[in-house]
């Protein structure tokens, strides 16, 4: 199911952004980046965030990110979940120098962030994501075509049943600002099946 990109809400807009029935572009504010706590300590709650709601307990969400302006270190944009400051899933490229970026993840529980990630070329522009919910357990993957999806994070949230919020953000962490681009977006029958090895623990 296509995306009406008009009842998507921000939680916060940046100062400069396009909304198209198939595009929506955000041109990133200085200084803005989602984190909380770990290892750096720091708290960062800033980010331009445009979401939908759902109540589904099974669906997975797709959409197609072009970074190719990104320049400058932390620059991203990706997929959220951002339930409230102190629980929500990202995953994004973050810019990191003309060799490489960082293919990533954080999963936010509680009030700490934690960070999964692995080095891709620097002229990787373009990524498409997939996020797919069953009940309270959240997988998130990426693909360079669309087609074909590789996992990148399996998580529960602690605040993850009900109705959520989820979309797409993009900041710049640093002095900083580019134009991300996202298009392709849609809802479609949850992709991520159920688990078919071993049998859960028996009680």
């Amino acid at each position: 199911m296509k995306i009406d990109t008009g009842k998507m809400e921000w939680t916060r807009a940046p100062k400069k952004y396009e909304i198209e029935e198939d595009k929506i572009s955000i041109t990133t504010d200085p200084h803005t980046d989602l984190w909380q706590r770990t290892y750096y300590h720091f708290r960062n709650d800033n980010a331009p965030l445009l979401q939908m709601e759902s109540d589904e307990n099974y669906f997975s969400f797709i959409v197609k990110t072009d970074f190719r302006k990104s320049h400058h270190r932390f620059d991203q944009c990706g997929i959220v979940m951002y339930l409230d400051s102190e629980n929500w899933i990202k995953a994004s490229v973050e810019y990191e120098n003309e060799s490489f970026q960082h293919l990533g993840s954080v999963v936010t529980n509680g009030g700490y962030s934690d960070w999964a990630t692995t080095e891709i070329p620097a002229d990787r522009k373009v990524m498409w994501y997939r996020f797919s919910r069953r009940e309270d357990d959240y997988c998130v993957e990426c693909s360079d075509d669309g087609k074909s999806f590789s996992q990148m994070r399996i998580a529960h949230m602690e605040k993850g049943k009900g109705k959520i919020r989820f979309g797409i953000y993009a900041c710049s962490p640093e002095d900083s600002s580019f134009e991300a681009v996202f298009t392709d977006m849609e809802i479609t029958e949850c992709a991520w099946h159920a688990h078919d090895g071993q049998q859960p623990d028996q009680d």
